[in-house]
């Protein structure tokens, strides 16, 4: 009869440490990958960055057609708090205080969220981008008799709308005029339909008017997704003949 040889305990042990070893292992290997991921995506983000500047993710249809949601933008920060702006410029904005509420966050919140944006994987809730339709010493209203904004009396194009302009389809489906007092601009997006702007404050405190301190910059080309790769139009493509 064959006996058995009595199991040594030490051998079981060593397996079972063998085996704990091993995923502790695959774990360690698992952390590490996840950390050179995210290190390799902080030196691309940097990268970018300083070969393109800021850029910021469009989160809305509110400028449609000219961005689309998902579009991710250049940002020229040289027209911060509002230097050198044209009518027509597409600009970045903080909207706190005017389109959005202050909001009340930690500093962990404010760095959180600005390295999402510095990223471009997010946008910020109290950052807007809009098209400059009226600067300091302007008087814009909406609308004339053939349904175009009018600058001190005088119609103005705006091919970027994508869309017929007349009477019967105005510029904007809210009537309003603004005097533009110094540092101040009016803004509204090109989905006039469809995006929180200046005419969204008529009768509020301001009364619409957005300061030109709160100018990040201007938005200049899309950078990404490739296939919309381009610049933005420019000034001269907002103002119609003859128009100030």
């Amino acid at each position: 009869m064959t006996q058995l040889e009595p199991r040594d305990p030490r051998r079981s042990r060593g397996s079972a440490v063998s085996a704990e070893g091993g995923e502790s292992d695959r774990g360690i290997r698992w952390l590490r990958n996840i950390g050179l991921t995210v290190a390799v995506a902080v030196v691309l983000a940097a990268v970018l960055r300083a070969l393109v500047g800021p850029v910021y993710l469009i989160p809305s249809g509110s400028m449609e057609p000219t961005l689309m949601p998902g579009d991710r933008v250049r940002v020229d920060t040289s027209h911060e708090q509002g230097q050198g702006l044209e009518r027509g410029d597409v600009v970045v904005f903080d909207g706190s205080g005017s389109l959005a509420p202050y909001r009340s966050r930690t500093s962990l919140d404010r760095a959180l969220e600005d390295l999402v944006v510095w990223w471009g994987l997010g946008a910020r809730s109290d950052v807007y981008v809009k098209r400059v339709v009226a600067l300091p010493g302007d008087t814009v209203r909406c609308c004339g008799d053939d349904g175009r904004l009018e600058i001190d009396g005088v119609p103005v194009d705006e091919p970027y709308l994508g869309r017929a302009v007349d009477a019967g389809h105005p510029a904007s489906g809210t009537e309003f005029e603004f005097s533009v007092p110094e540092g101040r601009m009016v803004v509204l997006g090109d989905n006039r339909s469809d995006s929180l702007d200046s005419r969204a404050l008529l009768g509020a405190p301001g009364g619409g008017l957005i300061g030109l301190d709160s100018v990040v910059g201007t938005a200049e080309d899309v950078v990404w997704p490739l296939g919309r790769r381009g610049a933005l139009d420019g000034p001269a493509a907002s103002t119609g003949e003859g128009a100030p």
